[in-house]
């Protein structure tokens, strides 16, 4: 029996024991990765081999393969704190240098950069401006600072049912101040190009019962504005200029359904095939630039039911700020504003490599790329055989406790009975030491 062939059972026996503390020390790191120490035996050979006689010299350590295997997901309170379920490490940008990480709590810097504790910065796909995303190139995922810019309203769609058994407004000649002279109103806030709004109502007039015919008086910021069906050469049609002559006419088939448009002073018919009136050059009397309205009426009604609105709906909205963040499962980051929109600041990159194991420990619950690890693959959460993404919580690391102590108890023996083997020879050499 050589010495040298149990140290080097001590000595194998000792690294499966850091390992093993190691995994039980970060038992509580998030994303975290088990590791195995994995052995091979070690001959003495020589030019003609090994002989059948020959015993081992030994055992050494092969490598110490991280475990890759899912933890457990865990919630918590901030958006901001990503977890994986599935395939694919998060991309961090080191200093120029890329890093990978399954543990996802980030945060952000003072430059509204998302950064982990070491702050290194998450990288994702940037939004193209037709909703897309660039899966090509990735950049640095930035929070939005400055105001959300406000945007003119210029579309607003009325779907609407107005009651086939109203008759004409007692009063007969209509005014917005008089109750009894028009049958239903609605009203809706418009957006000028500053992001300052404006109340705009619509009063809705049974012109003609029996003729399914309703007048539309429209105003904006208590103005009554002039109607101009799209279309029209307006230098060649003549519109009224008193408030009683500023609306339009809706008329309906004989089913209920719209059938026509029609600025006062147009021959009825004119706009049969268009539901749409337009209002032009609106000044809201301070420097934003004019607005110009677009009415769509195509799918009101005239039924015999009570008037109702269901829908009313303008594409125009105020500046707004940032009031928080929303990432869904497949990566994209929407940043929400106080005006109620929602901007896309990118979609979060994955990565993946033919051989995980392969990966270089960096420290910080981190990998970087080798040659043994090969090339990265990138994709999009959800995307070939990468896993979604699951915000507001964390991935627990893999770590199995129970596994860990019962592992533990077995290197324990190991390291005590190579201990045994060295004392048992050396009372051995001792005896022969001793012969006389």
């Amino acid at each position: 029996m050589s010495f040298r062939t149990s140290l080097s059972g001590l000595d194998a026996a000792s690294t499966d024991l850091s390992v093993i503390g190691n995994n039980i020390a970060n038992a509580s790191t998030n994303g975290f990765k088990e590791s195995r120490a994995e052995f091979v035996d070690v001959f003495a050979t020589t030019f003609s081999g090994v002989s059948s006689s020959t015993p081992g010299s030994g055992v050494r350590v092969a490598s110490v393969s991280q475990q890759f295997a899912q933890g457990n997901v865990e919630f918590t309170s901030s958006n901001l704190d990503l977890a994986i379920n599935g395939e694919g490490l998060f991309i961090l940008d080191d200093d120029g240098s890329s890093a990978y990480t399954r543990a996802g709590a980030f945060s952000t810097d003072r430059d509204g950069y998302v950064v982990d504790s070491s702050g290194r910065q998450l990288q994702v796909f940037s939004p193209n401006d037709n909703g897309t995303f660039n899966t090509g190139s990735l950049t640095s995922l930035q929070l939005v600072t400055s105001d959300a810019l406000p945007q003119t309203t210029s579309n607003i769609t009325a779907v609407l049912n107005l009651d086939a058994t109203q008759a004409k407004p007692d009063t007969p000649t209509f005014s917005k101040d008089i109750a009894d002279s028009f049958n239903h109103s609605t009203s809706t806030t418009v957006f000028d190009s500053l992001g300052n709004g404006f109340p705009a109502t619509m009063y809705y007039v049974a012109s003609d019962p029996t003729a399914n015919e309703w007048q539309v008086h429209t105003y904006v910021n208590d103005e009554k504005i002039t109607p101009v069906g799209l279309g029209l050469d307006v230098n060649n049609v003549q519109l009224g200029s008193n408030d009683e002559d500023k609306f339009f006419t809706i008329n309906f088939n004989s089913l209920g359904t719209f059938d026509d448009i029609t600025p006062n002073g147009i021959t009825p018919g004119t706009l049969s095939d268009n539901p749409r009136i337009s209002f032009l050059g609106l000044d809201m009397g301070n420097d934003s630039v004019e607005i110009e309205l677009t009415f769509d009426y195509g799918d009101t009604t005239q039924f015999g039911g009570d008037f109702a609105v269901n829908s009313l709906s303008q594409d125009g909205f105020a500046s707004g700020r940032l009031s928080g963040l929303d990432i869904d499962q497949t990566g994209v980051v929407f940043a929400r504003f106080t005006n109620g929109q929602s901007t896309q600041l990118g979609a979060i990159a994955l990565a993946s490599f033919p051989n995980s194991q392969g990966l270089r420990q960096l420290g910080g619950t981190s990998w970087a790329e080798t040659f043994a690890s090969g090339d990265r693959v990138l994709g999009a959460p959800g995307t070939a055989g990468l896993g979604g993404i699951q915000s507001g919580a964390l991935e627990a690391s893999n770590v199995d406790i129970a596994k860990q102590l019962v592992s533990l108890i077995t290197s324990q023996r190991n390291f005590q009975a190579n201990a045994q083997a060295i004392t048992t020879q050396n009372e051995i050499q001792q005896a022969i030491i001793n012969i006389r």
